[in-house]
């Protein structure tokens, strides 16, 4: 646990600039499906440099951050200052500190992948209130919607650290266990983002298992990148286009 929570601390700028918000439909969507009132306590676990519950925020919610990287933490205070409504904690997705059944809807966005599922259930059914609800939320890259997604793509193949360990299609498989027993619904939004030669430098190097410029890679899969935004520019611009992915269902039952 202690390496996921400090895998991103030297790249906290790129993430803040580059990695992508989410669509406004899934605050309609959990409204709608989940009973989420201006009343309702939200817990977003993983809560990083505050992307996820300044969507929230922006329309008039009231959210408890959990984030245990010191970085990204400070991160999110900082962007979420103006919003009087926004708590930040340090905590785990395992150990969040919160008051047991004193939330009404957990969120983690681009998180799940990171906690211990089973660890984290315990901690769910524990602070989420009876009739409490879970979303886990993330921008899921499309790795061949283009040729430019997918010269990209085998760029991650080829370079990544542990790229293909930390896949978020690695992780859906673990999703219907931490629901069990209820069955988890999905919902699905289109989301994109646009870059210059430098947003998409800044996007690569925001990813956790991406070589940074002291490593032997680097300078090789720079060059690489280069090569790829060159080939599939128009106008100078290169688009990556996502599935806003939201698991979301009721509190899991503990089993005795």
């Amino acid at each position: 646990m202690s390496q996921s929570v400090d895998r991103f601390s030297t790249r906290v700028e790129n993430y803040i600039k580059y990695r992508p918000t989410y669509p406004v439909g899934v605050v309609q969507l959990l409204e709608n499906e989940c009973g989420l009132t201006h009343q309702s306590v939200i817990a977003d676990l993983g809560s990083g440099t505050g992307k996820l519950s300044e969507v929230f925020l922006e329309h008039g919610y009231s959210i408890v951050g959990i984030e245990p990287n010191a970085p990204m933490r400070a991160a999110g205070e900082k962007l979420l200052s103006k919003f009087e409504e926004f708590t930040s904690i340090n905590g785990t997705a395992e150990n969040t500190t919160l008051s047991d059944a004193s939330v009404d809807l957990i969120i983690a966005g681009q998180a799940f992948h990171w906690f211990d599922p089973q660890r984290a259930k315990v901690e769910v059914a524990r602070i989420l209130k009876p009739n409490g609800w879970i979303a886990l939320i993330w921008n899921d890259r499309k790795l061949a919607a283009t040729p430019f997604l997918e010269d990209y793509e085998a760029l991650l193949l080829k370079y990544g650290t542990d790229y293909q360990d930390v896949r978020h299609d690695r992780t859906e498989s673990t999703i219907d266990e931490f629901f069990a027993p209820g069955k988890p619904k999905l919902a699905i939004f289109p989301n994109q983002q646009i870059f210059d030669h430098d947003g998409l430098r800044g996007r690569v190097l925001s990813s956790s298992y991406t070589p940074e410029p002291n490593h032997p890679s680097f300078l090789a899969m720079m060059l690489d990148l280069k090569s790829i935004f060159d080939k599939h520019q128009q106008n100078g611009r290169v688009v990556f286009d996502y599935d806003t992915k939201v698991f979301y269902g009721p509190r899991p039952e503990i089993s005795n």
